[in-house]
Order: structure tokens, then sequence, then C-alpha cells
């Protein structure tokens, strides 16, 4: 089922002959399903390769990764994603798509991750070395603007339009008001004035490769932007309580950037619930499992 109206139709069919056209020699590899989320459709291409195709017409997302995943990747603790491959728009795909390595791995959960302290740790490992690699001269004003790494204030009228929208569809199960209460706490406390960093924008578990019980890569950088890191840290909300504090400890982040980042773990989870509650099942899940953890979660202040 679509998740957008503006979404583009993909099947194997369509991608062997995107192959055929511009790889012929990866054309007769084995294809298979490899997962779609709300922004990009994937394929395992035979052993070692992964086909990338954008959901919508944007097709920022892959030319982000094209660009500057390879200048990343070297100054980072994990493997993340090496494009081999970047396909042009065809009259049957009309934007741009990817190719990339293989990495080998399962995303993070219970059946996964041995030690969920240890894991927290080494995601703020990641993240505080994404947040330390020099932005190489880039800005927000190089296609590298995202919502998530601007100011709460910016976002208000969407957040208040998506708690309303939770309130009709999972006001019996959730506290709403508690959570629109949090989001409004965050939006008198001062704003982040630290640098701009890298961000990767989207740390959840089905973008946390596991292998062997500890975290092993960081996938999908399709949210990848340039601007204040609050929002990179919502995403602590998906983990276990031992994983939050893990990580909440290793990068000794003060109060203000916790009800921050909290109020952007609100933001999207409430977001995502009227939105995708129609097509996309399991992501309402993801949403709500995120504010049950918020509103079980002790605060700070």
């Amino acid at each position: 089922m679509p998740l957008h109206e503006n979404e583009i139709p993909v099947d194997g069919t369509l991608v062997r002959s995107l192959l055929k056209a511009q790889r012929p020699e990866w054309a007769d590899l084995p294809l298979t399903p490899a997962g779609a989320g709300t922004d990009n459709t994937m394929y395992r291409l035979g052993d070692d390769l992964l086909v990338r195709l954008p959901r919508t017409a944007d097709g920022q997302s892959v030319r982000k990764e094209q660009t500057w995943l390879p200048r990343l990747a070297p100054f980072l603790p994990y493997p993340v994603p090496e494009p081999v491959h970047a396909g042009t728009p065809t009259g049957s795909f009309p934007v741009g798509w990817s190719v990339h390595r293989w990495i080998e791995g399962a995303e993070a959960g219970p059946d996964t991750v041995e030690d969920w302290a240890v894991f927290g740790a080494d995601l703020a490992v990641f993240v505080r070395e994404l947040h330390r690699v020099d932005l190489m001269g880039a800005s927000r004003a190089d296609g590298l603007s995202w919502y998530r790494g601007g100011n709460l204030e910016e976002c208000g009228r969407w957040v208040g339009e998506s708690l309303d929208g939770c309130r009709s569809a999972v006001g019996d199960e959730l506290d709403v008001d508690a959570l629109e209460h949090m989001w409004r706490a965050a939006l008198v406390l001062p704003p982040s004035s630290g640098p701009h960093v890298w961000l990767h924008g989207d740390l959840k578990p089905t973008n946390l490769l596991v292998r062997d019980g500890r975290l092993r890569a960081v996938i999908d950088f399709g949210g990848l932007s340039v601007g204040l890191p609050d929002a990179e840290h919502s995403t602590v909300w998906d983990l276990p309580p031992q994983a939050r504090q893990a990580y909440w400890d290793a990068l000794d982040l003060d109060d203000a950037t916790w009800l921050r980042a909290r109020a952007w773990a609100v933001a999207v989870a409430a977001s995502g619930i009227p939105y995708y509650w129609d097509t996309f099942p399991a992501f309402v899940t993801e949403c709500r499992n995120r504010l049950r953890a918020i509103l079980s979660a002790p605060s700070p202040a």
C-alpha cells in the first residue's frame, strides 16, 4: 500500500530494468526484497549489494548519501552505507537511486542486543564522533536543512495539529495532554546555543545494525543534515531505559538538552500516528511505543 500521495510504484521488475540499463553486469544477480521504510524501498542484490529507491520524487536523501557518506565514513567509529552506484532517473523511475554495499547485521532489539547499557554507550560513541566531524564547508543552505536540526518553535503549528490527531486516534490509551505539556514546556526553554553539527537524523533501532550482541553499523542516512543536535537524541526513547541512561551518561547531556530532545521525540511520534494510521501500522506501533516510553520515563526536572 502506498504511504504517500505522490509515491512512485516499485517492484522487482522495475529494479531489474534499471539495472539492465545502467549496471548490466548486476542485472542477473538474485534480487530479494530487503524491507521498506517511510522514505525508501530496498532490495538485496546478490550477496554483497543493496538497491535503495526513494518512495517519492524528492530524491534529496539519495543525493545527500551519495555525496557525503564517502566523506564522513573515514571519521566514524562504525561502518555506514557505502554507495557504489549513483542511479540516474529514467522514464519509468523519474528520480535518482542508489546501490550500496550490503552490511550484514540485524536491527537492534531484544533478540539481538546482549546488554542494553553497553549498546547505549556504543551509540553515544557514534553520535559523539559524528557530531565532531568537521562540516567540510557544508551548511544548511546546501540541501542539508531538515526540520529536526532547527528550533522547536518553527514546528509549533504542525505539532499542535499532530497532537490533536493523536487525541482522536489514541487518546483513550495515551495521555496526550501530558505529552502536549512536555512539548510546551520545552518551548519556553532557551534554545540550543551550540554550533551546528552533522546529524544522522533518525537513529531509531531499525537503523542500528547489531552483530554478536553489539552495535556494528549505522544505516539509512536519508535524514542527514547540518543543524542543532537536540533532535538527534530523541530516538533514545525507542530504546530500553538501561540503554537510554547509558547513552545520556556517556554524552553527559544537561537537563535542558534532555527536555528539548524529549519534545522532539513527542513531536515526531505524534506526527507519525495520524499520518500513517491507515497505511503503515507497524510504524504507528513504533510511534505509540515511543510515546508510552516517554510517559513512563522519569523527568530530570
